[in-house]
């Protein structure tokens, strides 16, 4: 038996409950796997917040998308991400997976990456999501070496990944936060400016050559008017927050939103290269809080007001 966490009904996290469950044996291209981390995600808050509906044929809900852990079981032709033939007892990386906050899983073999042996478990299972996501951003965007990039929201955890990933290529980054995320951003290698009121000037100011680059990791009105008035071509202005805003105004969106791009298949190519930075140490992963497996109500709450610096991660 598996302990589950479940969403029993849509709300607050106070919906949220561990169950048990039995684990079915693997079919053809799937392993069990033995949790060691998941990662928990603002989507995950949305998924039973209600926000994308209240069926209620979908309950009890089972959440979290990515996990890391060690096989324990194989089934026929199981073949991880990197082509590989997955065994019992390889440490991976699971994204995308169903059900990951739980002890135990089943999960697709091609959902399955190794884990770099870098990565403590916790790290491990919060590399994928925003990973995969600032990847996206940064090939919608065309960034590349000497450009000039404004990234909003950069303290956040898509933002993070971002940073290091623009810096990586050559890029300078511009990067909007609190006052109190600063010296965290410069450390990464970004150049930080407060949002807010001046917002234009600030950011004139630390690119004095002009801005090539937006990304709006935010949604909010300053990020896309600001990105608007300072970059001239606007498919290299993208959001990952504000899809009906950028609609109406010509500029990319990318992920779950309406008329977003989900660039499935650049998301997925994308987890063999961040293991391998992640690997090298060239991508880090923060993890600010973890939380028993028993405890995924505290640990929502602590994801919802939007002010870790780093990953929320379970552990079972």
């Amino acid at each position: 038996m598996a302990s589950v966490v479940v969403a029993t009904s849509y709300g607050s996290p106070d919906v949220l409950s561990v169950i048990e469950e039995p684990v079915p044996a693997p079919a053809d291209n799937q392993t069990r796997i033995e949790v060691r981390a998941a990662g928990v995600n603002p989507i995950d808050v949305k998924v039973y917040s209600g926000a994308f509906g209240t069926d209620q044929a979908r309950l009890p809900m089972r959440l979290g998308s990515e996990v890391s852990g060690v096989v324990t079981k194989v089934g026929s032709n199981a073949i991880g991400a990197a082509g590989q033939a997955l065994n019992v007892g390889d440490e991976v990386i699971g994204y995308r997976v169903n059900g990951g906050y739980a002890s135990e899983l089943i999960a697709s073999g091609d959902a399955l990456t190794p884990k770099p042996a870098t990565l403590d478990w916790a790290q491990a299972a919060g590399l994928m999501l925003t990973g995969a996501t600032a990847w996206h951003c940064l090939v919608a965007a065309d960034v590349k070496q000497g450009d000039a990039v404004l990234m909003h929201g950069a303290a956040g955890g898509v933002g993070i990944m971002a940073v290091q990933l623009a810096v990586a290529k050559g890029a300078k980054v511009i990067a909007t936060a609190s006052p109190r995320r600063h010296e965290f951003l410069s450390e990464l290698g970004a150049t930080p400016v407060a949002y807010g009121p001046g917002l234009i000037d600030r950011v004139r100011q630390a690119a004095s050559d002009g801005v090539d680059v937006a990304l709006d990791l935010v949604g909010t009105e300053e990020a896309i008017d600001v990105s608007l008035e300072l970059v001239l071509n606007r498919a290299r202005i993208v959001t990952v927050a504000a899809a009906g805003r950028a609609g109406q105004v010509g500029i990319k969106a990318v992920g779950g939103g309406p008329g977003a791009d989900p660039g499935t298949e650049i998301r997925s190519a994308a987890r063999l290269e961040l293991a391998k930075l992640a690997g090298q140490g060239k991508l880090r992963v923060f993890v600010d809080q973890t939380f028993p497996l028993t405890q995924a109500q505290q640990a929502h709450r602590a994801i919802g007001p939007g002010h870790a610096q780093g990953k929320i991660v379970l552990i079972p």
